[in-house]
């Protein structure tokens, strides 16, 4: 048993949890958002989730990982939805707990860090929805085809279809943004 199902009612066993997963959550996360305290809410609201649902992790459909990584992509999901509501994300700033001058540090980073991977998730944002998350699941996030498969929710052979897909679009996208009026001409 892999023990994600203790996560919901062991507090040693989500610590254990928590240690093994946090730097691969954050940086997750830190691909996707610029702002320090925004990663550390989405961070800590993904673990939340994982908690919730720990009871309904099924080994046998993937890896704790694929599963984590798999909550962690909804989290960031919903945070974009409710990004549109700025109103009310500027009133939860006063409510966030206060994180330490080390701790924005290190965010600050990570984020600094992981730049070039949110610029090619921008890149990627022309390919269809299926298609750019196939992508960014193996490319950037580092996933098996097998753990990305079981993120999405499909099969493995489907999952191979829309990566070699995407693959061919970007890589065209490359060729027309490289083939400049100078290049044709030598």
């Amino acid at each position: 048993m892999s023990g994600v199902a203790e996560i919901g009612w062991d507090p040693d066993a989500f610590e254990r949890f928590y240690r093994e997963h946090v730097e691969r959550v954050q940086r997750f996360v830190a691909r996707r958002v610029e702002d320090p305290y925004l990663a550390a809410d989405l961070t800590a609201d993904v673990f939340l989730a994982a908690v919730d649902a720990s009871a309904g992790y099924r080994e046998q459909l993937g890896t704790p990982v694929g599963w984590l990584y798999g909550i962690a992509r909804n989290v960031v999901a919903g945070e974009r939805r409710r990004k549109a509501r700025e109103l009310r994300a500027n009133q939860r700033v006063s409510g966030r707990r206060l994180l330490t001058a080390d701790d924005v540090g290190r965010l600050e980073e990570r984020i600094d860090a992981e730049a070039s991977a949110r610029q090619l998730i921008a890149a990627m944002g022309e390919l269809p929805e299926g298609e750019r998350a196939a992508l960014e699941l193996v490319a950037v996030d580092g996933l098996s085809p097998q753990e990305a498969a079981q993120v999405l929710g499909i099969r493995v052979t489907a999952f191979r279809v829309r990566l070699h897909r995407a693959r061919g679009r970007l890589r065209s996208q490359s060729l027309q943004l490289v083939s400049t009026p100078e290049e044709a001409i030598s």
